[in-house]
């Protein structure tokens, strides 16, 4: 067996999934109906939408199959987000990456598979709808347009959802994503006692950066803070963009000198971006940070607003 290898921006890719919030979430029948379509349309066993995570991969919608969710490491839909297009696998038995895989010499019993990765956008594929069947199969191509059709529309509902709670412009989320996972991620640091912090940032002379080189340089500029976050701090960690030029992050089990550590990264991270990129003008920055304990009676907005007072401090002083 071959496991599926993990996507060149993974870190990307798991934070624009977990942006949209749909993981563990129940079935819902714009879902169900298309892999209900599937299934008949194919006369396959199965057919799933399936949501490939960082260690397994969740089933939004399932057809013919009792479980809600598998490995990573055995999972075909691994291999799927890896493709652009169809990822097609006539007979297992006669492919060296599954033939010994457990999900096919064992449950669910896999001989054909043809799975249609999702995009949120180009690059960005989160998981796929996919039909199986304990026999081989092939597909002509009509039956893979077929395919692509129902996967469309998966896609479009899915982009429906990511609307709502992902910035347009940097991918990350937006405000009321940032707000709906720092909801939840405040009740696991309740739940397990464990403190978080909150770094507010705000960009410096972005105005003048638009009034000289153009709002596109502008726009270069908050899609490159906004990847460098991603890249900087760890993948439990929320970040997300306010507005403007304000971006924000969560950091989970947390205290000052965690924050202060991560901040470092994220300070080397933007030198070395600043020095690579060579433009004309430097990405700079305030930040602030408040650290908050597990049962703080502050809520989530005033936590924010002590942030943004620490940031305000830090751009007084002039330290960046």
């Amino acid at each position: 067996m071959i496991k599926p290898q993990f996507p060149k921006n993974e870190a990307e890719r798991l934070h624009a999934l977990r942006s949209l919030k749909t993981l563990d979430t129940s079935h819902e029948e714009r879902f169900d109906r298309v892999t209900r379509m599937a299934k008949r349309m194919f006369d396959v066993s199965i057919s799933l939408v399936s949501i490939v995570d960082k260690h397994r991969q969740w089933f939004k919608s399932s057809q013919g199959l009792d479980v809600s969710e598998m490995s990573r490491d055995i999972s075909f839909c691994g291999h799927a987000i890896n493709q652009d297009g169809l990822f097609i696998v006539p007979d297992t038995a006669e492919d060296e990456r599954f033939f010994d895989n457990p999900l096919v010499i064992g449950a669910p019993n896999i001989r054909f598979y043809a799975g249609y990765p999702l995009k949120l956008r180009q690059g960005i594929n989160i998981g796929s709808l996919c039909i199986i069947d304990t026999k081989p199969k092939n597909l002509d191509e009509e039956d893979q347009q077929l395919l692509k059709d129902l996967g469309a529309m998966v896609e479009q509902e899915i982009k429906s959802i990511q609307l709502a709670t992902l910035d347009d412009l940097t991918m990350i989320s937006n405000r009321r994503g940032f707000l709906t996972m720092v909801d939840h991620s405040l009740k696991v640091c309740r739940r397990n006692q464990i403190p978080m912090s909150f770094i507010f940032f705000d960009l410096n002379k972005f105005k003048s950066i638009n009034d000289e080189y153009g709002h596109h340089e502008g726009d270069f500029v908050l899609i490159t803070f906004a990847q460098i976050m991603l890249n900087s701090f760890r993948d439990c960690d929320l970040i997300g963009r306010l507005g403007g030029d304000e971006f924000i992050a969560m950091l989970s089990d947390s205290d000052k000198a965690k924050a202060d550590l991560a901040l470092e990264r994220f300070a080397i991270a933007i030198d070395k971006a600043n020095e690579s990129l060579n433009k004309p003008y430097k990405i700079e920055y305030s930040a602030g940070v408040r650290d908050f304990k597990h049962d703080t009676d502050r809520s989530i907005e005033e936590m924010i607003q002590d942030a943004d007072a620490a940031m305000y401090e830090h751009k007084k002083s002039k330290v960046r």
